[in-house]
């Protein structure tokens, strides 16, 4: 048995398995920026109650927000969780972004090396919120790398270590995979989409459109029968 860690192989799996994925959700590059900050620590059902309101309150915008009371804001998104520290976060983004580069158009406008460090800055924003803003929000080619890929990943090919950085495996991709904006979002979907339903914390390999080409799931199929 050959096991298959090459990226363009196991998205052809998930692609004929899951179909084309449209996500990030979203209407506006501000919606998507505000969902990806949200999603820190929760789940995306908890994120679109918290949208939902800002919606309700038509708070989605950067100036908006800018000018809203923090414990207003924290009543809004408390579906989020740590409604609190994210109202601050949120806030002092905003601020920092309107006062820094006026509009999110212009941040989004530079390049995406510049776009990243300036992300970076920002309290509140790590490495994968940094980058799924870049690729769903500014819409620049950059592979996403969350909990789900790295879990599959090491289980695919415990070559790849548990212990492998996100710098490290972000690269692992980004060398291996065509530098395509729908490509880099479409793959990301269909790591979350396996996360969610297969390649959980406690697996479900039987059914798992990887299980013939993943090291782990050919051998706890094996070990059932």
């Amino acid at each position: 048995m050959v096991y298959k860690s090459d990226p363009n192989a196991i998205y052809s799996h998930l692609r004929k398995r899951f179909g084309f994925l449209d996500w990030w959700p979203g209407e506006t590059k501000f919606e998507i920026m505000v969902g990806a900050i949200l999603t820190q620590q929760t789940t995306w059902t908890n994120v679109e109650k918290a949208i939902s309101g800002l919606k309700a309150a038509k708070l989605l915008s950067l100036d908006k927000i800018t000018k809203t009371e923090r414990r207003s804001l924290e009543k809004i998104i408390r579906p989020s969780g740590y409604y609190r520290q994210k109202a601050q976060r949120l806030l002092s983004i905003c601020k920092s972004i309107k006062r820094e580069y006026g509009t999110l158009d212009r941040l989004f406008s530079l390049d995406k090396t510049e776009l990243r460090d300036a992300l970076l800055s920002y309290k509140g924003i790590g490495k994968e919120t940094a980058d799924s803003i870049i690729l769903y929000a500014a819409e620049k080619p950059i592979f996403v790398i969350d909990a789900y890929t790295k879990r599959a990943m090491h289980r695919i090919n415990p070559k790849i270590g548990e212990d492998i950085s996100y710098g490290e495996l972000q690269d692992y991709f980004e060398k291996r995979v065509k530098r395509d904006l729908v490509l880099y979002q479409d793959m990301h979907a269909q790591f979350v989409e396996l996360g969610k339903n297969y390649c959980r914390t406690r697996p479900l390999c039987v059914g798992c459109p990887l299980n013939k080409i993943c090291q782990y799931g050919s051998a706890s199929i094996r070990r059932k029968h």
